[in-house]
C-alpha cells in the first residue's frame, strides 16, 4: 500500500505526543513543520517513517516544494534501495533539479555501499569515466569527454610509485582515471580546476593491518573518489562550461608476499622521498601521484577528497567534512556555497608548522607524523603539501569525515550519505 505524505504547518493534535514531527490518519501521514523546524526535520521524518517499515510513498500537497522533497528524499534513502517514493508536480527548472540531484547523490551513495569485490580499482576508474560522460553527453554533447586508465605494470613504469607500491600487493590491480572535462572543444583550453580524488576500494590497512571492528567498512574508503566524481557530474548537469581534470588514484591496500611493507622508501617523481612508517596511512600515498599531475596543470584550484585519517572523523564525527588550507579566501568560497546548499564543512588548522613534523632520517618526509602530536589530519594535510607546487593558494584538502555512516542517526540511514555533492559542485560554478 502506498502511504501519502503531506506537509503542515500546524501542530500535530495532543493525542500524538507533546511536539510530535509525525501523525498519521488511515493511509495519510502528515509532517508538522511549524516555525522552528528546519528541512532536517523533514529528512528526520522521512527516516523515521522508513524505520517504521514505510517503504511505498506519495508525496501530496503544494507544500512540497524542490529543498523538501529532497530533504525527503535523503531521510528516506536506503542502501537497499527497497522504496519508492512518487513525488509531488514541481516547476520544471526544480524537477530537473531534483532529478539530477537523485542521479549524482544516487551514484555516489551506491558505489560507496558497494562491496570492494565489485568495485575493484579498476571498476572505479572504469564507472567514473562512464558516468562523467554520460552526463557530458546529455548536457553538452559528444567529445566534451576524454579519458584514459593507467593501470597494472603501467603505473610503474610511467612513475606513479604511490599508487603502484600500495596495490600491488592485491590481485587487483590499481589504476588511476585521468579524464579532462572539456566543454570549449579548444585543446588549448586552460584547465580551471583539478578534482584528485582517493579511491582505496578496500583498506585492510596492510601490514599495519586494522581490527576487526576498524576495517567492516573499509569499501568505503574510496568515498572522495566517488564524492568528486558525482560532484562534477552534478555541476555539468548545472551548466559547467569551464574545463575540469579528473584524477582518481585507486587501488586495494591488502597483505601478501607482494605486498609494500614498513621501512619501504618511496621516490616519487617529483623527487620527494617518502618513508613508510605506516601501511595503514597509504591514502596519502596514492594522493601524491594526482596531485603531482593536478600541480602540473596551472589550474585556478585544486581540490582533493579524501577519507584520510580517524583525526578528522575524531574532531568532528560523521556530521561534517574536514576541511584543511592555507588560502583563505578559497575557504571562504567554499563555506558560501556550503551554506547555500545546507550541507556541513567544518575548518580545521593547517599551518606551516606541520610540515615539519613530518620528517624522516631515511628520506624526505614520512608517511605519518615523527613528533607525539593527535594532530592526525593537519599533518596529513603537511604529507600532501609537499605534491602540490603552490601549496599556499588554490588549493582545497577535504577530509571527508561524513562520507559512510556505520551506523544510522536521526537523518541518516546506514553506509553512504553524499553530503558534499552540491557544495563541491556550487563551488566550481561560483568560483571566477
Amino acid at each position: 500500500m502506498t502511504m501519502k505524505i503531506q506537509l503542515s504547518s500546524q501542530p500535530a493534535s495532543a493525542v500524538w505526543g507533546e511536539k510530535a514531527l509525525i501523525s498519521f490518519q488511515n493511509d495519510q501521514t502528515t509532517i508538522h513543520i511549524t516555525e522552528k523546524r528546519t528541512l532536517n526535520d523533514i529528512q528526520k521524518a522521512a527516516r523515521k517513517l522508513r524505520n517504521q517499515g514505510i517503504d511505498d510513498v506519495e508525496l501530496i500537497g503544494e507544500e512540497w516544494g524542490l529543498e523538501q522533497s529532497w530533504a525527503f528524499y535523503q531521510g528516506f534513502y536506503t542502501a537497499k534501495q527497497n522504496f519508492a517514493i512518487e513525488f509531488t508536480s514541481l516547476e520544471e527548472d526544480d524537477e530537473a533539479e531534483l532529478y539530477e540531484r537523485i542521479r549524482c547523490g544516487d551514484f555516489i551513495r551506491e558505489i560507496i555501499n558497494l562491496p570492494s569485490e565489485v568495485i575493484t580499482p579498476t571498476e572505479l576508474a572504469s564507472r567514473a569515466a562512464t558516468f562523467i560522460s554520460e552526463q557530458a553527453e546529455n548536457y553538452v554533447g559528444q567529445g566534451a569527454v576524454s579519458y584514459h586508465i593507467i593501470s597494472r605494470e603501467e603505473l610503474k613504469e610511467r612513475g606513479y610509485n604511490g599508487i603502484w607500491e600500495v596495490g600491488k600487493g592485491s590481485h587487483n590491480s590499481p589504476a588511476m582515471l585521468q579524464l579532462d572535462f572539456n566543454p570549449t572543444g579548444n585543446p588549448d583550453e586552460p584547465v580551471f580546476a583539478c578534482l584528485v580524488g582517493k579511491g582505496i576500494t578496500f583498506d585492510s590497512g596492510g601490514y599495519s593491518i586494522k581490527p576487526s571492528n576498524s576495517m567492516d567498512s573499509m569499501r568505503s574508503d574510496m568515498g572522495g573518489a566517488a564524492l568528486l566524481t558525482g560532484a562534477l557530474g552534478f555541476a555539468i548537469a548545472r551548466g559547467l562550461t569551464k574545463r575540469v581534470k579528473l584524477y582518481l588514484c585507486c587501488a586495494e591496500n591488502l597483505v601478501s608476499s607482494k605486498a609494500f611493507k614498513l621501512g619501504d622508501i618511496i621516490k616519487y617523481r617529483n623527487e620527494v622521498s617518502v618513508e613508510v612508517l605506516n601501511t595503514d596511512a597509504e591514502g596519502r600515498l596514492v594522493l601524491a601521484d594526482g596531485l603531482i599531475d593536478a600541480s602540473a596543470q596551472n589550474a585556478r584550484m585544486i581540490i582533493d577528497c579524501a577519507t584520510l585519517t580517524g583525526a578528522a572523523k575524531v574532531a568532528v564525527g560523521n556530521d561534517y567534512h574536514s576541511v584543511l588550507s592555507m588560502d583563505d579566501q578559497l575557504v571562504t568560497a567554499l563555506f558560501a556555497a556550503a551554506k547555500e546548499e545546507n550541507e556541513p564543512f567544518w575548518r580545521l588548522p593547517f599551518e606551516e608548522f606541520h610540515r615539519e613534523q613530518i620528517s624522516s632520517s631515511f628520506a624526505d618526509i614520512a608517511n605519518t607524523a615523527s613528533v607525539n602530536t593527535p594532530a592526525g589530519a593537519s599533518t596529513a594535510a603537511a604529507f600532501l603539501s609537499y605534491f602540490v607546487e603552490n601549496y599556499q593558494q588554490n588549493w582545497l584538502h577535504i577530509d571527508c569525515s561524513a562520507t559512510f555512516r556505520k551506523a544510522g542517526s536521526p537523518m541518516w540511514a546506514v553506509g553512504a550519505t553524499g553530503i558534499g555533492m552540491k557544495t563541491l559542485a556550487n563551488l566550481l560554478l561560483s568560483v571566477a
